[in-house]
């Protein structure tokens, strides 16, 4: 029961922050979509993992838990954990400098991402929130 409640509650937060990417992205805040076009997709991906009781690594980039425990998660999502685990990947790497920039080099994180980058992520991640929210919620 409490992994349903989790998943749930992961699932709704990262919805929250889809629309929080929409805001940056009508503010023209590239990095801001990025950042939280992560988070979105980390909360998913948690979300995921807890509605099928399975434990992940207390960190950003759950994507090898993914692709280990990829036959107890529904065939529905089974074909798209690859290409989902390499963007939890991708993103949890650009996470911070989306956040804070590049400190050491004086790049600010407006510079850190661009308008064609930071709207296929948005775009890419949109659509696995989608798909996860479809195959889970019979779960929950």
């Amino acid at each position: 029961m409490i992994n349903k409640e989790m998943a749930r509650d992961y699932l709704q937060r990262a919805k929250w922050c889809l629309e929080e990417a929409l805001l940056a992205r009508e503010r023209e805040d590239y990095a801001g979509i990025a950042r939280r076009s992560q988070e979105a997709l980390e909360l998913a991906a948690k979300a995921l993992l807890r509605a099928h009781a399975i434990e992940y690594p207390r960190e950003h980039d759950v994507s090898e838990a993914l692709v280990n425990e990829k036959q107890r998660l529904p065939s529905e999502i089974q074909t798209e954990i690859k290409p989902l685990a390499a963007l939890l990947t991708e993103l949890a790497s650009i996470r911070g400098p989306a956040m804070y920039g590049l400190e050491r080099e004086g790049i600010p994180p407006s510079k850190t991402v661009g308008k064609e980058e930071a709207l296929k992520i948005l775009g890419s991640v949109q659509a696995y929130v989608r798909k996860i929210d479809t195959t889970i919620t019979p779960y929950l």
